[in-house]
C-alpha cells in the first residue's frame, strides 16, 4: 500500500511510547481497594483505557457508581492516586532509537494523548527529556478527547504542517480513527494495548510491529 511521505509524526502517548499500564492500573485498583470495591487484573485496563480518565474510571466501577456525582468523586481520587505512581512507567523498547532517528531526519514529533494534559506533559517533560518536541498535548477541557480530530488538526497547525504531511502513530481504534479523521495517514503499533485486528479495523494503513518498522515505512514513502 502506497503512503504519502511524512514532515511530521503525531504519537499517542500510553501503550505507543509509553509501557504505562502498570501504574494506570495500580492507581485505579488502589483506590477501588480502599473504597472495598473490587479490582482488576491488568489485563482488564487494556480496555479501560484509551478514551480518557474519566471513561477509565467508570469502566473500572461497578454499574451502581455510574451517576455523575459518583464518577466524579472517583474521578478525583484516581486523579490523586495516578500523581503518585510513577515506578513502572518506561518508553518502550526502541522507542528512543526511533526518537533519535526521526530527529536526525529533521522529522517533527509530536504527542497527542487523551490522558489528562497535566499528566501528558509530565510523563512527556520526565520521561522523554532528551528529544525536542514540537509539541506536546493531553485531553483538556477546551478540545474535545479523540477520536475527535480537533487535537490532532490543531497539533499539524501549531508544527505548521499540513495534515496530510502528518502521520498518526498510535495502539487503538481511537488512535486510528482519530488519524482517519484527521486527514492523516494512520499507522497502528502492535505493541501496545490493544489487538491487531481492533487497529485495521479502525482503518489503520499499516500495522508494525517494532518501532523501527516506521522508519522503513518512512523510507519506503520517501522513495
Amino acid at each position: 500500500m502506497s503512503s504519502p511521505p511524512a514532515q511530521a509524526v503525531l504519537f499517542d502517548l500510553d501503550g505507543t511510547l509509553l509501557d504505562s499500564l502498570g501504574d494506570l492500573a495500580d492507581a485505579m485498583n488502589t483506590v477501588l481497594s480502599k473504597e472495598g470495591l473490587p479490582t482488576h487484573d491488568l489485563d482488564a485496563f487494556r480496555y479501560h483505557i484509551g478514551d480518557g480518565i474519566r471513561a477509565l474510571v467508570e469502566r473500572s466501577l461497578p454499574a451502581h457508581l455510574h451517576d455523575d456525582a459518583s464518577l466524579d468523586r472517583f474521578l478525583e481520587l484516581y486523579r490523586a492516586s495516578y500523581a503518585e505512581r510513577w515506578h513502572l512507567s518506561q518508553p518502550f523498547p526502541g522507542v528512543p532509537e526511533l526518537l533519535d532517528a526521526l530527529s536526525s531526519r529533521g522529522i517533527a514529533i509530536s504527542v497527542v494523548s487523551n490522558k489528562p494534559d497535566p499528566f501528558t506533559q509530565q510523563c512527556v517533560r520526565q520521561l522523554f527529556p532528551h528529544w525536542q518536541w514540537n509539541g506536546i498535548l493531553g485531553q483538556t477541557d477546551a478540545i474535545p478527547a479523540k477520536p475527535d480530530p480537533t487535537g490532532a488538526v490543531r497539533m499539524a497547525e501549531t508544527i505548521g504542517l499540513p495534515v496530510d504531511a502528518c502521520w498518526f502513530v498510535g495502539d487503538s481504534d481511537v488512535d486510528m480513527q482519530t488519524g482517519v479523521r484527521a486527514g492523516m495517514h494512520p499507522v497502528g503499533v502492535t505493541w501496545g494495548f490493544r489487538p491487531a485486528e481492533e487497529l485495521r479495523a479502525a482503518g489503520a494503513k499499516h500495522l508494525i510491529e517494532e518501532p523501527k518498522d516506521l522508519l522503513t515505512l518512512l523510507d519506503t514513502a520517501a522513495s
